[in-house]
């Protein structure tokens, strides 16, 4: 975690000027991060299950009828994760294509998927200008579309590179209050980021509309107006001990990434005191609330 992201982001500054960061600035804070970092949200998205045993990304690509799907578009695909366990679910014949604006996490998405070389473009989910209309079956954004700028513009790409009668899935963050002790993790990281920037929390990286589950099925129903939207909320869970825990949550948080060095070991301590007052024979539980979002299109669906 360096110093550097926290002195020269620009969203950083605006606040600690108290003012509102431009889209711009969001960006660039986002690539900084990930330029540092790439990688970093897997770790604990992998190991963190549902009820049924599965992680977040298989959660998301089950969306997928591989009998029916063969074109499928990983939306801001990051270090390729998803696009490894769609192959999976799909077999070898399917299309996969990924799509995301950091260099650095492609780098890691072609080492973990290296017969996509050609398939991997640098680019932005609000222009998708290289991709042709009506061309993907299924289209899967993982814990992205939370940090994005402009999503009814995004919404609207995704709504013209999608076949007529395809899917768009996307898993967003979920209701804190609906995950024990998420909310109070919360509070301990924009703590000692509240220590350097007051204004920090004030607003939030990407469109709030999307934290919440009426307005994220608001936003998707003015974009895909015939189509079937549903939210569906879900908690996952990761057990382990006090310290492992502890690393993970700091890890999943943009938020860890802007403290100061010189406190990143006391809030990992504050963490980890956090989950030993739960702990039992050594065993302590992370809950990340969660919802995933579904559209599915109509075959009439009008494109304009």
């Amino acid at each position: 975690m360096n110093e550097h992201i926290y002195s020269e982001s620009g969203w950083m500054q605006s606040l600690m000027r108290g003012e509102q960061p431009s889209d711009k600035s969001l960006r660039e804070h986002l690539l900084l991060v990930h330029r540092s970092h790439p990688g970093f949200t897997e770790s604990c998205a992998l190991k963190c299950r549902d009820r049924l045993g599965r992680n977040s990304y298989e959660l998301l690509a089950s969306v997928i009828d591989p009998k029916r799907h063969s074109h499928i578009l990983d939306l801001a695909c990051g270090s390729g994760v998803l696009l490894e366990v769609c192959r999976q679910r799909c077999g070898p014949n399917s299309e996969l294509t990924g799509v995301d604006m950091s260099p650095e996490e492609l780098v890691l998405a072609r080492q973990r998927n290296p017969h996509l070389e050609n398939n991997l473009h640098v680019g932005t989910a609000q222009n998708l200008h290289f991709i042709g209309d009506d061309f993907f079956d299924v289209i899967l954004c993982h814990w992205a579309l939370t940090l994005m700028d402009q999503v009814p513009l995004v919404l609207r790409e995704v709504k013209r590179v999608l076949k007529k009668n395809g899917v768009f899935a996307a898993i967003v963050d979920g209701d804190p209050e609906t995950a024990p002790g998420y909310a109070d993790l919360h509070k301990i990281i924009y703590s000692f980021v509240k220590q350097q920037c007051p204004n920090y929390g004030g607003t939030d990286l990407g469109d709030p509309r999307v934290r919440e589950g009426v307005s994220l099925e608001r936003l998707a129903k003015q974009t895909f107006t015939d189509a079937e939207v549903k939210i569906e909320p879900m908690v996952f869970h990761l057990d382990a001990t006090p310290d492992v825990l502890a690393r993970e949550v700091a890890g999943f948080f943009y938020a860890s990434f802007v403290v100061a060095p010189q406190e990143q070991d006391h809030m990992l301590e504050q963490l980890e005191r956090f989950f030993a007052k739960q702990e039992k024979g050594n065993r302590c539980r992370f809950s990340l609330p969660v919802n995933k979002l579904v559209v599915c299109l109509s075959p009439d669906i009008d494109r304009g």
